[in-house]
């Protein structure tokens, strides 16, 4: 958008939580939640407003693409109001717990931001590309984009209300009309064929926490609060009264990843968090998937990589 990354200001995140230990020795007491710490964000304020700049907008998240955090909204919004700054959410994976009465107060304060996105081509699985921008400012993006091209867009148009004409809100203009995709499936399944698809998103997402927990070789990074469980998975070799090299244990979730993708049997990412070593991350968003589908995501990763020496 040509803001460029030195015009970004990164606010700290939280880091408040205490591992899970299942089934073997090594202690953490160090939590990293990923939420954005209000306070911090406050203080961030002053600092670029001391130097003379103008902030432009503050970012929050609903569901981070590592952990799946969703920021408090409602200590953000007030920070925003307070400095008269633009808030935004980036709701592109967390947005779609609004579909879910059990789990839309993960979003709760959203409705105090001035816009965010989503992206149904993510927890909904609607077909890609499948993206909204959202903004209770009405009138906003056509102020913004609208270039009053009367070749392409007439104002006297009878036939249709040309407030839909969307092609002169947007820089794109032409564009394909990736909403009816979203229209489509949102007719064949209703709300409650949404709610559900999600309820079991997150539900799949916990039982495979507690079965991870309960198997030797496996720890849990945190709890899941949405659809994301990240944990690492230890070899034999690696197990024991000592807390294992951080530089062995980064070397685990690629050669394993390595390995299934070769066996044919799944695709599952891994990455680093700080300076903590890679670990896998399980999205649970497919409808087809089931608590059987978690056991063998488990079963596997054990079977490529139980006697794996690094």
């Amino acid at each position: 958008m040509g803001i460029g990354t030195d015009n970004v200001v990164t606010i700290r995140c939280d880091n408040r939580f205490v591992y899970i230990i299942i089934n073997t020795n090594h202690i953490h007491n160090v939590e990293h939640r990923g939420k954005m710490i209000a306070g911090d964000l406050e203080k961030a304020l002053n600092a670029v407003k001391d130097e003379g700049k103008c902030p432009m907008a503050v970012v929050a998240t609903a569901g981070t693409t590592v952990l799946g955090a969703f920021d408090n909204f409602t200590d953000i919004a007030a920070v925003c109001e307070k400095y008269n700054v633009w808030m935004h959410i980036d709701a592109a994976l967390g947005g779609s717990a609004l579909m879910s009465e059990k789990h839309k107060h993960l979003m709760n304060g959203s409705e105090l931001s001035d816009s965010f996105t989503w992206n149904p081509h993510k927890a909904l699985v609607v077909p890609q590309q499948c993206s909204a921008f959202l903004s209770k400012h009405k009138g906003l993006l056509a102020q913004c984009n609208s270039m009053h091209a009367s070749y392409l867009f007439q104002q006297d148009k009878k036939s249709y209300d040309v407030s839909y004409d969307t092609g002169d809100k947007s820089i794109q203009c032409a564009r394909l009309n990736d909403s009816f995709k979203l229209w489509f499936m949102w007719k064949a399944k209703g709300m409650v064929g949404f709610e559900s698809q999600i309820n079991k998103a997150i539900k799949n997402a916990t039982y495979l926490a507690e079965q991870i927990k309960k198997r030797e070789g496996f720890e849990l990074l945190l709890e899941p609060e949405y659809t994301n469980c990240c944990f690492w998975y230890y070899p034999v070799s690696l197990r024991g009264p000592a807390t294992p090299d951080p530089r062995k244990l980064t070397k685990v979730a690629p050669i394993i990843k390595d390995q299934m993708v070769r066996a044919g049997t799944m695709m599952m990412t891994y990455m680093p968090l700080a300076d903590k070593p890679n670990f896998f991350r399980m999205v649970t968003i497919s409808p087809l998937a089931t608590e059987k589908d978690m056991d063998f995501v488990l079963d596997e990763i054990d079977r490529l990589g139980c006697e794996l020496i690094v």
